[in-house]
């Protein structure tokens, strides 16, 4: 017996008939991460009686279509699986967040006029970093405008002009494009679009004065689809076919830098789960995630690399690996990286977090992917922690010095690049535990390096 599609009348005949709720967020996008972060956390407040709210996603580029979030009335299954605070997590749930999702090209109209909707509070993107880029040349007089900063401007003056100025009327504004201060960059662009579409300077004043664009910092590893064999053992265990199916690890960090008490009111999806921060100020999220966990993927591929492991979890069931990580993080990083504004504690609850998610059985990692622009991923996320730790602390760097030199070997032994160290640090005593340490990795191999 074929097993049904999820839709609405599977989730009916499971759960009863589901609340009717206002449309409250746009969203330009589509992707697993927005399905698997923001629409998630959305899902949950409207399960609370708290947010109270859905949202309508567009999908922006050309490429596919909507049917499949037609066909199941844009409901999808979110499994959440692996470890988070000692406890395993397996469990999955439907996630009915989304009233629909509408072609940018097929449905423009529909969603131009959206923008005159008062329940409408909240702007979602994630177009990828390629999306927060200035279009000169997209002008508002086409039909549909080609970048999304234009689609959203073209939207923002819908609703000013619908509202005639009002400043109560404007939007919360959420890129969560993985680019430093996203909020920020996307605020600029639409009012660098707006001055090239010579809009008037009264609108350019609302624009900026009624709507907060906030930076924000999202951090969970949403996979992509499951293969065909994973995708048929959980259908027969749902008891349904879910062609949008999503899995994510049990740890999530939505940052937002909000200051208006209006968006924080907006913002009342928060209100359910830690895991969502509203603070005036986020850079201290992005130092934890881009120090202890990008710079610890980063200090360790090539140890893994070299050791010949494959994946992240392989890598973290050898005993001596995982006793590297652990003294590389509480040893050496969580020492570079407490200050004023990050305390011991908060570090180590965070590089707790990062151990959990590295032994996650679920996700396959892949270390060669991590590799990808490896110079430049060394430079940005540790440079700075090989300078901190050297001026901060009177014994040698060991773990550090270890997995800097496993990443020159590695570059020279696939890329035949010799690693100029005076491009990273300037360290005498950090060069000379590199040097002895390639020695030793050469000398004893990288596993024996390891066990000692």
């Amino acid at each position: 017996m074929d097993l049904p599609i999820l839709n609405k009348e599977v989730v009916e005949n499971k759960t009863g008939k589901q609340k009717e709720l206002p449309v409250k967020v746009i969203q330009f996008g589509t992707g697993v991460l927005l399905r698997g972060l923001p629409d998630y956390f959305i899902c949950k407040a409207n399960q609370q009686g708290i947010f109270n709210g859905k949202i309508v996603v567009i999908k922006s580029t050309d490429k596919g279509d909507v049917s499949e979030f037609e066909q199941q009335n844009a409901l999808f299954t979110h499994c959440v699986r692996g470890i988070i605070d000692g406890k395993n997590i397996d469990t999955c749930f439907i996630n009915n967040a989304i009233e629909c999702v509408l072609s940018a090209k097929e449905s423009w109209p529909v969603i131009v006029a959206m923008a005159q909707s008062p329940q409408v509070e909240i702007i979602i993107s994630n177009t990828t970093e390629a999306g927060l880029v200035l279009d000169k040349n997209d002008r508002l007089q086409n039909s549909v405008p080609s970048s999304f900063p234009g689609k959203l401007l073209l939207l923002l003056l819908e609703r000013w002009k619908f509202f005639d100025g009002d400043v109560t009327k404007g939007w919360v504004i959420l890129p969560t494009e993985l680019v430093p201060d996203n909020g920020n960059l996307l605020r600029e662009i639409v009012v660098e679009l707006a001055k090239a579409n010579q809009l008037p300077n009264h609108f350019i004043e609302w624009l900026m004065a009624a709507n907060e664009f906030c930076n924000t910092l999202v951090d969970r590893i949403v996979p992509g689809k499951l293969n065909e064999e994973e995708l048929k053992i959980m259908s027969d265990k749902l008891g349904y076919q879910d062609n949008l199916l999503i899995s994510s690890e049990p740890f999530a960090l939505w940052a937002i830098e909000a200051r208006r008490p209006t968006s924080i009111e907006k913002l009342s999806f928060s209100h359910v789960d830690e895991s969502v921060v509203i603070a005036p100020s986020i850079v201290k999220f992005r130092d934890l995630k881009l120090r202890l966990l990008n710079g610890t993927h980063t200090f360790c591929c090539a140890v893994a690399l070299l050791s010949g492991f494959e994946t992240v979890i392989e890598a973290m069931r050898d005993a001596a690996f995982t006793n590297f990580i652990q003294n590389l993080l509480n040893k050496e990083l969580i020492p570079a990286l407490v200050s004023e504004s990050i305390t011991h504690a908060e570090a180590t609850k965070f590089a707790n977090s990062v151990i959990e998610r590295f032994s996650n059985q679920f996700i396959q990692h892949q270390w060669s992917s991590i590799a990808m622009n490896f110079e430049d991923k060394m430079k940005m996320r540790n440079s700075f922690l090989i300078e901190r730790y050297s001026k901060n602390s009177k014994t040698p760097s060991k773990f550090m010095s270890l997995g800097f030199a496993a990443f020159c070997i590695y570059m020279k032994k696939h890329h035949h690049k010799t690693i100029d160290m005076n491009d990273y640090f300037d360290d005498s005593i950090f060069t000379s535990q590199v040097r002895s340490a390639i020695d030793e990795i050469n000398a004893n191999g990288m596993k024996n390096c390891l066990a000692i």
